[in-house]
């Protein structure tokens, strides 16, 4: 499919995880975990991924088989197809069907009854895992990544301003509709709180701290001490807009294009970085580099790179994996240590690129899902070019109309009616090969990224990947936007569509997007809120699946006061942007990584209770005697970390490791890891034969290289795991 974005992960995860929707962060989920049968225990190791796609993860793990007629356990290794339910934290893993089992060390005669026992209890149990362990271990998975088709890369105005300035941006030509009973009128197309007097017609600005004036919307713009009281009286007081340093008042510029805006405090101050190599402007909050051996500079803007010569440009745009080799030696510690994010191959790069890869998802009630549907009078509708959907555009609702029915997406969940108007409810499926075909330069393009995963006739299982909050993983990195205009409606309301430019965006690896991190924050902050008071007009802020921002979390909006590189919560390093949330006044920094679509407060009455929805499942545990130490590799061979030398599993015993061989070929090492084996319910004769042949090439065929990629991915996804809670 065209202009999406295909993963394919492969070589090793497993079967089993999660945590109850919602459970607290600091509860870490250890391994291994076992499930007891009459038989005995069944003990498995953390899984090691091989591919996941959409909500179907397939892998293999490590176990052991603790008979209670046995005093030694055998070891062996499974492969499996199974289910997941995410949250922020961690996965749900149901539905599991075990696809290949390996016992190395078993005879022919017990196989049959070692794998009933195992499937037997894999299939009716749920195990835990964290979305860290989760995603760092995918990260040992080979991926075969195809960017997005037809994103738009044109570099937007950049204006260069060396004072405090605001970027007061208008989507389109001005728009004002009168405020009930007030001599006001309020500009509809810009996040910010503009008033323009009827009679007069002066126009007013306020951050929440400074006043403005000007004759004209596109200004010039001048500070003034005298607002209208009446005026002032109708702006919310808001102290965490009040700047830092008060007594100077940032310069208002005003665009309705595509725009862009660097503000230095003063002359920029270019400071060295990686042995020279490097130089970076240390007094504005934009990613503002120079490459000291070409003399090439480098803006950040949207997770986007745009190089040119000199600030008058042109501005080209490079691609995050096509960076001067420099850019790799940023150090995580220093100042713009959070761009090492949109640095292609860096550790930071990968794990975003990684956790953009595991859906979001949920079970939705139907009984409790509602959708209604308001137009700006009756439907309208505009077809999508080399489609057959057509989208409504007088509408704050994403409706598609596609061969006479009409689908809608309400915070990543699909619903399905037969007028444009309803009665509408959740949908079982949709035109997924129609709708796959929608253009990124659609304002509904979004939508192309929450699926069906299945339904039973009470709930319908959900999920979403980051492009439906219009984050998109490209050549490495995470960038925000399409970098399509999307024409905003005007009817009696104003309806826009997001936009890329314009709300300094940016990104880091521990809060995700945040909008507005410069000195335009606190204006902002104070017009979404001004606008929304004035009615149920429509305003821009919100629009088309909810907040501006990518990824699964909400955009951050922090006021720093104070222009400065290391202040700024897109560029910063971890302990200076963790400092930035924590002295927020309405950002903890438990808040930060935010819940998912499905789990904001007014979502949660049509989530499903997991513990209903699986209440046939078993929930395995963990027993904290247990080493999480044991791993299976491709072939199936069992091997055990001890202290940093590999053991394999040989005759009841751990023995040290052979040396890696040549490597013996048979059906099981050429399998299409991309694809489920198909496994009758009891084991035939030929896979017993095929056990056999396996168990006599057993430590021919040793994996040391990828079991020490999949030993370094747990303890990377142990570390992170750590560190979420600090």
């Amino acid at each position: 499919m065209p202009a999406k974005i295909y993963v394919y992960c492969r070589s090793i995860f497993a079967v089993m995880m999660v945590l109850l929707l919602g459970q607290a962060h600091a509860n870490a989920i250890e391994w291994p975990q076992e499930v007891t049968e009459k038989e005995g225990t069944i003990v498995v190791y953390q899984p090691q991924p091989e591919s996941l796609s959409g909500n179907i993860l397939q892998g293999r793990a490590a176990m052991s088989l603790e008979l209670i007629d046995r005093d030694d356990p055998i070891f062996g290794a499974f492969w499996f197809s199974a289910r997941i339910d995410t949250n922020a934290d961690s996965a749900t893993v149901r539905d599991v069907k075990v696809t290949q089992v390996r016992w190395p060390e078993s005879t022919a005669a017990d196989e049959q009854r070692f794998t009933e026992v195992v499937e037997k209890a894999l299939g009716s149990s749920s195990f835990n895992i964290s979305m860290e362990r989760l995603s760092a271990s995918l990260a040992n998975a080979k991926q075969e990544k195809q960017s997005l088709e037809n994103i738009n890369n044109d570099a937007p105005n950049i204006i260069f301003r060396q004072q405090l300035s605001v970027l007061l941006s208008f989507d389109g030509t001005p728009q004002f509709r009168e405020i009930e009973n007030s001599p006001y009128e309020r500009a509809l197309n810009t996040p910010f709180a503009v008033a323009r007097n009827k009679q007069t017609k002066k126009l007013y600005l306020s951050s929440g701290t400074f006043w403005y004036t000007a004759d004209n919307p596109m200004g010039p713009w001048q500070v003034t001490q005298y607002p209208p009281e009446d005026l002032v009286n109708m702006i919310p007081k808001s102290d965490d807009a009040t700047p830092t340093k008060s007594s100077a008042a940032p310069a208002v510029i005003a665009v309705n294009t595509a725009t862009e805006l660097v503000a230095t405090d003063g002359k920029p101050r270019w400071k060295s970085l990686t042995e020279g190599k490097l130089l970076y402007v240390s007094n504005t909050e934009t990613a503002w580099i120079r490459e000291v051996a070409s003399a090439d500079m480098y803006l950040l803007l949207s997770g986007r790179w745009f190089q040119a010569k000199k600030e008058a440009g042109p501005w080209a745009f490079v691609r995050a994996d096509k960076l001067p080799a420099s850019f790799n030696d940023i150090p995580p510690g220093s100042d713009i240590g959070g761009l090492r994010v949109s640095v292609a191959g860096t550790t930071e790069a990968d794990q975003a690129m990684l956790d953009a890869q595991i859906p979001q998802t949920a079970a939705i009630k139907r009984s409790e899902a509602k959708l209604t549907v308001a137009y700006d009078g009756e439907p309208k509708f505009d077809a999508i070019p080399g489609t057959k959907v057509a989208y409504g555009i007088n509408t704050a609702t994403q409706v598609l109309k596609i061969n006479g029915q009409y689908y809608a997406v309400d915070n990543a969940v699909w619903f399905v009616a037969s007028a444009a108007k309803g009665p509408w409810k959740v949908a079982d499926n949709v035109p997924t090969d129609e709708i796959a075909k929608i253009p990124p330069s659609s304002p509904v393009y979004n939508t192309t990224y929450v699926e069906i995963y299945d339904s039973t006739p009470e709930v319908v299982y959900v999920g979403y990947t980051p492009g439906y909050m219009w984050s998109y993983p490209y050549y490495g990195v995470p960038v925000y936007g399409t970098g399509w205009y999307y024409p905003p409606y005007w009817g009696r309301y104003y309806y826009p569509r997001p936009p890329t430019w314009g709300l300094h965006v940016g990104y880091n690896p521990w809060t995700g997007w945040n909008v507005g991190v410069s000195w335009s924050n606190g204006f902002f902050r104070v017009g979404v809120g001004w606008n929304a008071g004035w009615g149920n007009h429509h305003y821009p802020g919100r629009c088309c699946g909810g907040y501006y921002g990518g990824g699964y979390r909400r955009p951050v909006v922090i006021n720093t006061g104070d222009i400065n590189i290391g202040n700024s919560v897109s560029i910063g390093n971890r302990t200076n942007i963790s400092n930035r949330v924590a002295k927020n006044n309405n950002i903890s920094g438990k808040n930060v990584g935010g819940n998912n679509l499905y789990n904001r407060p007014k979502n949660r009455i049509r989530n499903a209770d997991p513990k209903k929805v699986n209440d046939n499942l078993r929930q395995a545990t963990h027993n904290k005697s247990r080493t999480n130490n044991v791993f299976a590799d491709k072939n199936g061979n069992i091997a055990r970390d001890n202290n940093g030398e590999w053991q394999s599993r040989s005759k009841g015993s751990w023995t040290p490791a052979p040396a890696t061989k040549q490597r013996v070929e048979t059906g099981l090492n050429n399998r299409d890891t991309s694809k489920p084996i198909t496994m009758p319910s009891r084991p035939s004769t030929d896979i017993n034969r095929s056990n056999n042949i396996n168990r006599q090439m057993n430590n021919r065929n040793f994996d040391r290289e990828g079991l020490n990629r999949s030993r370094n991915a747990r303890q990377h996804g142990m570390a992170r795991e750590g560190r979420r809670g600090r």
